[in-house]
């Protein structure tokens, strides 16, 4: 069985927000770097990588499937968080976006009776509950450190110390 018209349609538009991800990601691990906070750049720099692996994972299944792949402009990601939380506060904000669309994203293909776009949504949307949880403890771990720059810097070397999943 090949895509449907409309679960083609939201596989591109899912990449879309992919790669939009790694733009957010990537804005955001700049914004730390010109807070001589390395170990959140780096922290977010693996996230924005792994965005682009998704967005290429979506690129393949339409490519597998038969369907056609075509891409979107990408949003201008913002510049300015605040903070260090503020920076982690909207990337748990999005990643509960990113959550949603993915929840859609299996819906539709539930309602097409797509089997296939299913079981392969499956897995993002595991890893879904996964990159909330995650960032969530970040950010409450920033809240403990409050105003303390010590602990502020413990946070920033504990997440400097993060791996990407292909190293």
């Amino acid at each position: 069985m090949t895509l449907s018209t409309a679960v083609q349609e939201a596989l591109n538009e899912q990449i879309k927000h992919e790669f939009d991800s790694a733009y957010i990601y990537l804005s955001m691990a700049a914004y730390c770097e010109s807070a001589n906070l390395p170990g959140f750049a780096r922290w977010l720099g693996v996230q924005a990588r792994e965005e682009v692996e998704h967005a290429m994972k979506f690129y393949g299944f339409i490519h597998d499937r038969g369907g056609r792949v075509q891409l979107r402009a990408l949003d201008q990601p913002p510049t300015e968080f605040g903070s260090v939380l503020g920076v982690f506060e909207q990337a748990l904000a999005h990643e509960r976006k990113i959550s949603g669309l993915i929840n859609q994203l299996y819906g539709l293909a539930a309602g097409e009776q797509d089997y296939a776009s299913q079981a392969f949504l499956q897995g993002f949307v595991t890893e879904q509950v996964e990159e909330e949880k995650i960032t969530s403890q970040v950010v409450e771990r920033l809240k403990l450190a409050g105003d303390s720059k010590h602990a502020l810097l413990l946070v920033d070397t504990e997440l400097g110390e993060r791996q990407d999943e292909g190293a």
